[in-house]
């Protein structure tokens, strides 16, 4: 029953975020998104297939990264960290914006209340905070590499770039590896849902009578 609720969570908080990155880049100059398809909110044109099998299987996916032409735009290292940051701020904003609805239906509709649609509200803002999150982790291929590149001279950007993009990926999977003597869980879990959760707690407390 959670599958029901949480993959189309997960589907469009990945929906919202690419389409933040495409219509920020287009914003600043850059067609590229908008003559790949991506300038748009629907969700296929978003999803990438390996990341969908990986989400159906490990509960863990990604989406298909908006193609951007650094050369378009005015200021590239700038520009590329307000195209990078865009992406989870949106999830944080859709996030709030489900916690706003739900709340604010429970002074007009009666069946607020009903632990439904407390799970399904809920479940969309936990995915786009988690997914939010996520991504400002400062280690490529994730949107926090390119927003720390954007605050570092450019010498010290270039680096850290190349850094990055050679060692993100393994530095990932380490993350995710479990620790020992943690039963079991990783360095990721240990010190992200701790935030998430605190989080949450703010921007959805639990309704009486609910949870």
């Amino acid at each position: 029953m959670s599958f029901l609720f949480w993959l189309p969570a997960l589907i469009i908080a990945l929906a919202v975020h690419e389409y933040s990155h495409a219509r920020v880049a287009d914003e600043l100059g850059d067609p590229t998104p908008r003559a790949a398809g991506r300038l748009t909110l629907n969700p296929l044109a978003h999803i990438d297939p390996i990341g969908t099998i990986a989400l159906l299987l490990f509960h863990f996916g990604w989406g298909k990264p908006v193609p951007i032409d650094p050369y378009n735009l005015r200021n590239p290292r700038r520009d590329q960290a307000l195209i990078a940051l865009a992406g989870p701020l949106s999830n944080f904003l859709v996030a709030i914006a489900f916690s706003l609805a739900y709340f604010l239906s429970g002074k007009f509709l009666p069946l607020s209340s009903e632990p439904i649609l407390y799970v399904i509200f809920s479940t969309i803002v936990v995915m786009n905070l988690g997914l939010g999150l996520f991504n400002l982790i400062p280690v490529g291929p994730l949107d926090g590499t390119k927003i720390v590149g954007g605050l570092l001279s450019s010498q010290a950007a270039a680096e850290w770039e190349e850094t990055t993009s050679r060692f993100g990926i393994i530095i990932l999977l380490l993350l995710f590896l479990p620790l020992p003597g943690s039963g079991g869980r990783s360095l990721l879990d240990l010190t992200f849902s701790p935030i998430l959760r605190f989080l949450f707690g703010l921007l959805f407390p639990a309704s009486p009578g609910v949870v």
